[in-house]
Parts: C-alpha cells; structure tokens; sequence
C-alpha cells in the first residue's frame, strides 16, 4: 500500500461505520464525526441481502451479525380479502447458503460499529457539520477540521454536504419491534406481507435478538399515505388494532404488544439519485447518494456496497484514480435497482385501482414461469448485475 491517507467521514451510521472498517484496516487514518452525542442507530429491523452480508464478511463483522439476525428464505404477500398469493420469492433452498439476513438494526449497528472500532477509526461524538470547504471539514461550534486527503460523506437523508435533490414519496409506514410469539401462528424464515390493494399493507418479519440479550423479536410495519400518520395517531390505538385484525388477523398477537402508538417509529420515503457520487477528495455514500423505498430492501446493502467499493479501488488505484473507478463500478448496479424501486413500489404503495389490479392478475402469474423466479430473486439478493462491476464481490451462490 502507498502512505496511509487521512479520511474524514462525516456519518456514524452504518455506510459511515462500513467505510471506515474498510479503509482503517489497511491502515489509513479514519476520523468519523457524528452529530448525536453518543453512537445510536435510527430505525427498526432491515434486512441485510447476500451482497451486503459479503460486504460484512470482508470488515469483520458477518459472524457477529449472523449470531443475531435470523435466516430469511422466503418472502410472501398475499391479497388479505381472498388469500390468494400475489408475491413469492424465495432466496434459495432452505439451509442453503443464499438468504436474507433479518436483524435489528441496533444488532447491525453494534456489529459494524465494533468493526470499525477494531479497525483503528477513531470516532468523533457531538461534532455537526456544517460544510465542506475543499479538503476541510466545518461544524456547527465553529471548529475546523483538516486538511484531509479524503471526505466522505456517509450523514443519511440530512446530510449538508450532498446536493441530492429527491421527490418525496406519497407513502410510508410506521415500524416497531416486538417479541417473538412462543405460539405465533407464523414460521420464521419466512418475511410475510397482506395486502388490501396498494393502499394497505401490513408486514411482519423476525429480526433475531440484540446484543447480551436471548429474547426473540419480530419487526412489524404497516403502510399508511404520509399525509395519514396524524390521522393515525389520532385515531388511536384500539381503532388500529381493529384495522390489523380486519386486514391480517395472525398478525394480531405481534401487533397488540403494542401498548402505546410512540412505540412505533414513522417513515417517510423519497427517491433521488446523484449524477457525480465523486468529485477531486470526496465521495458520497449511502443515502446522501441515492434514496428510494424500501420495497426491494436494498437501503443498508447499497450504502455498504457503495463503502466496500472506495475501499476495493482506494486499495487497487491512486486516489484521484479510485473515486473514478468507484463511482463507475457502482453506476449501474445503483441506478437499476433505483429504476426498479420506481417500478416496483407504487404496485404495493399507492392509491391506484389498476396497479393492484395488474399485479396480482398479471405479474404474479408472470412471476412463476421460468426463469423468472430466479431472475427475481436474484433481484432481492442484490446481484440481478454484479454491484462492483470491474472491482467484483462475490455473494454466496
């Protein structure tokens, strides 16, 4: 390797935390700055695709990540008037190597952020930033940071530094995480969904447990048009509940845990997609970078993807070099599943009437014939296009 270099990362979340594994291992300087007081992650379960489990391999912290999240073979929807199945796709045979990894999100983020602390990154707490002036960092007490070879820019959807442009989304959802039924009339393994046309869905998936603790959970979320969630919280818990009932009545015994609506956290949903991730000394990951749904579950992947590549070329080209061959090796991988994403999300997010329609008369007959069931799945595994392109990582097959 040639001299170390000294990178800021401005983002302590979980693109932020991959980055900073993955550069301080080689040996250069890291130095993350985050605007919260103490490290915290934000949000309920995810999951974790067989690219970004690759991803997580490589920094050290799959096997941790593993040991909490749980193995998701399956993913199902079904229409909650008729029972009729309008979404099936599975990862691969059951035990096989190929799943989605079904964590909390605090599990995850204890995993990567142990990486990166083993690495050698030194984190920075209560620094805000406020600009990017060249190889400079400035924050909000007036202090200044630098001159850095490399910023990078891994702040999430508020970030100040990243000058995406992205379109709100007409929906979202509420998430919470709860225990694990011991009778509950779900199998794990299995991420299950209803829906009343687009307009409602209800979901409810495992997520394995935290760190030091035995106890076994389920993230649950319900979808709702943003301009609904005052209503819902209005409308209170109880007329809620009857709502789960009517649309998903299994899902009953997971959702009146319950006991107060603050338990469950809003989201809101915007798509967007910077043309240059990369510019001379710096580089945007993760949701500073692109945004979309969480339809496809690509959130956390594609901005642990976007982190392994600058490692993958920092390591192979000269710096300059680097962020042009990152930046090309993610281009298409990106912008395909963002495609996607639009494609995708309105079918199961939306008020449309013919949407619905299309879906479960059409393209869930369509998605059964063969090849498509592979070519599906290989979407929801992140690798329908290889993410690296030239600077490949390769998932389990």
């Amino acid at each position: 390797m040639s001299a170390p270099l000294d990178i800021a990362i401005a983002g302590a979340g979980i693109g932020g935390l991959t980055a900073a594994a993955a550069l301080a291992g080689p040996g250069h300087n890291v130095v993350i700055f985050d605007r919260f007081e103490a490290p915290r992650p934000i949000g309920s379960g995810l999951v974790i695709q067989p690219v970004g489990q690759a991803v997580l391999d490589q920094i050290g912290a799959g096997g941790d990540a593993r040991r909490h999240g749980r193995a998701i073979y399956h993913m199902q929807g079904l229409e909650a008037d008729s029972g009729r199945t309008v979404l099936s796709v599975r990862y691969g045979p059951e035990g096989g190597a190929r799943f989605g990894l079904a964590i909390q999100r605090p599990a995850l983020f204890e995993a990567v952020f142990d990486a990166a602390m083993a690495a050698g990154a030194d984190l920075q707490m209560g620094r805000a930033v406020q600009n990017r002036d060249g190889a400079r960092l400035h924050f909000e007490d007036g202090s200044t940071e630098g001159p850095f070879d490399l910023i990078i820019d891994a702040s999430g959807t508020n970030s100040v530094l990243s000058t995406l442009t992205s379109r709100a989304l007409p929906f979202g959802a509420v998430w919470g995480t709860v225990d694990w039924p011991t009778d509950a009339p779900l199998p794990q393994g299995l991420l299950a969904q209803r829906y009343r046309r687009a307009s409602q869905m209800v979901g409810v998936m495992p997520s394995g447990t935290r760190k030091g603790e035995t106890r076994e959970t389920a993230t649950i979320f319900w979808s709702l048009p943003v301009a609904g969630f005052d209503d819902w919280r209005a409308r209170g818990r109880d007329v809620w509940l009857s709502d789960v009932a009517n649309t998903w009545p299994d899902a009953l015994p997971f959702f009146e845990q319950i006991t107060d609506l603050d338990q469950m956290t809003t989201a809101r949903y915007s798509h967007g997609t910077l043309r240059r991730t990369t510019a001379p000394g710096f580089a945007v990951i993760g949701d500073a970078a692109h945004r979309a749904s969480p339809q496809l579950g690509q959130g956390a992947n594609m901005a642990m993807l976007d982190a392994w590549a600058l490692a993958l070329a920092i390591k192979r080209f000269p710096l300059d070099e680097a962020l042009r061959h990152a930046e090309r090796a993610r281009r298409w991988h990106v912008w395909i599943y963002q495609a996607m994403s639009w494609a995708f999300t309105p079918q199961y997010q939306s008020d449309s009437t013919l949407l619905p329609i299309l879906r479960d008369r059409v393209l869930y007959p369509v998605s059964t014939i063969p090849p498509v069931p592979r070519i599906l799945s290989k979407l929801v595994c992140g690798d329908l296009i290889p993410p690296h392109a030239s600077l490949d990582i390769r998932a389990p097959r």
